[in-house]
């Protein structure tokens, strides 16, 4: 008889154990099944990665960041977008994706990608402001870049990791604007 109970006592142990997993694994699919579809994370997502392989000056992980930023552009769910929004969308994302294929393209010419990277930037803050983002996005300018005229980048860290003089000039720079 304690044979049986210590037996019940662990199958009801285990099966509350397995109840609690499964609510859970089921709770966290509900999070990440309602992100919006107009979200442009992975936009945001490829852009940060090609803004901190141009701050090491790594042209070859800038290259790849810039085909992956491509994709997320093709991939984009333009469906959700209201008829204003698309229009907009679709004004700025000709332009940014030709600039994203240029430094794609271009893994071994550094000062050639920024130099598309500086439009791009500027593309990218567009479709932040259009869309929103799903975290804190730091406006980050150099005043030094481009013969003294400045430009932006945008940035997932406060601290300042500049991708348009590298290494020789990493922390030109400041936070401008902050977007959510």
């Amino acid at each position: 008889m304690k044979t049986f109970l210590y037996g019940l006592a662990f199958s009801l142990f285990f099966l509350n154990t397995y109840s609690s997993n499964a609510a859970e694994k089921q709770a966290n699919n509900l999070i990440v099944d309602q992100e919006p579809k107009n979200s442009a994370t992975a936009i945001i997502d490829a852009y940060l990665k090609l803004k901190n392989a141009l701050s090491t000056d790594n042209g070859k992980n800038a290259s790849a960041a810039g085909n992956e930023l491509v994709k997320a552009f093709k991939d984009f769910d333009q469906s959700k977008l209201t008829p204003a929004q698309r229009k907009t969308y679709t004004n700025i994302e000709s332009d940014a994706k030709e600039h994203a294929e240029h430094i794609g393209l271009n893994a071994g010419k550094i000062a050639h990608q920024r130099e598309h990277f500086d439009m791009l930037s500027k593309d990218i803050y567009d479709i932040s402001k259009l869309l929103g983002t799903d975290r804190e996005i730091y406006v980050d300018r150099c005043p030094m870049y481009n013969k003294g005229k400045g430009a932006i980048w945008l940035s997932e860290v406060k601290e300042i990791k500049n991708p348009y003089f590298g290494k020789s000039m990493s922390t030109c720079g400041s936070i401008k604007e902050t977007l959510h």
